[in-house]
C-alpha cells in the first residue's frame, strides 16, 4: 500500500480565512517524523509557485511528490482552464508528481455555496475535462476528478453523471462522497478500475448527514470536528481497500482529515497526532 500525506490534515487550506496556516517546514517535517514518504503539494502558493523552488522545498524532506489538488473553473464557456493547467504541469516537470487532482471550482469563495449546472454547463465541463486530460497525458501526468463538497460535482447524482458520461479517472475521496450522499463502497464496486488515487477521509456521519438538508454549512461542520482520524469514524475502509485491491488498484492512499486550527500547536502535538493514527490504521489494513 502506497500512503501519502496531505497538508489539509495539518489545517492548510486554499479557502481564505481558513484558520491558522502552518508552514511547509513544520508540516513536511512532521510528515517525515511519523513515517510518511510522499505528499501532495497542498494549495496553490503554500509551497513556492516557481517549479525549481518547489522541487527544492520538497526534496529537503526526502518526500516523493504525488501531485496536486487543483481547483479549475470548467463549466464556464468564457473561462479557459488550459493555461493555468499548463502552468501547473510545468512545475510537475521539475518538482515531480503523477496526478493532477481536479475539483470543479464553482467560482465562488469557499465551499459553503455553489450554483448547480444546467445541460450546457455539463457539456462545457465535460469538454474541458477531455481537454485537460489530453494535456496531462501529453505531459505524462494522470488527470482525475475529485468530487468535492461545494463544487460543481458534489452530490451522488452528479458523481454518477460524471462517471457515466465521461471517461475521466476518479479521485475517490471517501469523506466528500459521504457528504454528498454518495456511498464510496458502492462506487468502487460499480465502477471497478476507475479510481486512480484515494483521498482517505473518515467522517462522523451524524454530522455529514446535516449537510445536504442545509442544517449546517461545510465550514461549520469542519470546525465542529466532522472529520475523524481513520478508524475513528463511520467509513468502512476495510471493504473499500478490499474492493480496490480486487480491481487492481495500485495508486496512493492520501491521508486527509480536513481540520481548522486556531494557532500554532505545541511541538509534537496537534494535527501530527491524528495523522499518525490515520497512518497506522491504514497500514493495518495493508496486512
Amino acid at each position: 500500500m502506497k500512503i501519502a500525506g496531505a497538508p489539509i490534515s495539518w489545517g492548510v487550506c486554499e479557502v481564505p480565512g481558513w484558520g491558522y496556516q502552518m508552514t511547509p517546514q513544520r508540516v513536511l517535517t512532521e510528515m517525515k517524523e511519523i513515517g510518511l514518504t510522499a505528499t501532495e503539494f497542498g494549495p496553490q502558493g503554500w509551497l513556492p509557485i516557481e517549479a525549481a523552488a518547489r522541487a527544492e522545498e520538497v526534496s529537503k524532506y526526502d518526500l516523493k511528490p504525488v501531485g496536486a489538488f487543483f481547483l479549475a473553473i470548467m463549466h464556464d464557456p468564457e473561462i479557459d482552464p488550459i493555461p493555468s493547467v499548463k502552468k501547473e504541469l510545468e512545475a510537475f516537470k521539475v518538482a515531480g508528481g503523477e496526478y493532477l487532482i481536479l475539483a470543479a471550482d464553482s467560482g465562488r469563495d469557499g465551499y459553503d455555496d455553489r450554483p448547480v449546472l444546467d445541460d450546457e454547463g455539463w457539456k462545457t465541463l465535460f469538454g474541458n475535462l477531455d481537454r485537460i486530460s489530453d494535456v496531462c497525458a501529453e505531459a505524462g501526468v494522470k488527470a482525475c476528478v475529485h468530487p468535492h463538497w461545494g463544487t460543481m460535482i458534489q452530490n451522488d447524482s452528479e458523481i454518477r453523471k460524471m462517471l457515466d458520461e465521461s471517461k475521466v479517472a476518479l479521485c475517490l475521496d471517501t469523506g466528500h462522497m459521504i457528504c454528498g450522499g454518495c456511498d464510496p463502497e458502492a462506487i468502487v464496486k460499480e465502477y471497478p478500475g476507475r479510481t486512480v488515487i484515494v483521498h482517505a477521509k473518515d467522517v462522523h456521519k451524524e454530522m455529514t448527514d446535516k449537510l445536504l438538508p442545509g442544517e449546517i454549512t461545510w465550514s461549520q461542520g469542519v470546525k465542529a470536528g466532522m472529520f475523524a482520524p481513520i478508524g475513528e469514524g463511520d467509513i468502512n475502509f476495510g471493504t473499500i481497500v478490499a474492493e480496490l485491491d480486487k480491481a487492481g488498484f495500485d495508486g496512493y492512499y492520501v491521508l486527509e482529515q480536513d481540520i481548522m486550527i486556531d494557532e500554532e500547536p505545541p511541538a509534537g502535538g496537534g494535527p501530527k497526532v491524528n495523522a499518525e493514527k490515520s497512518l497506522k490504521a491504514l497500514q493495518k489494513l495493508a496486512g
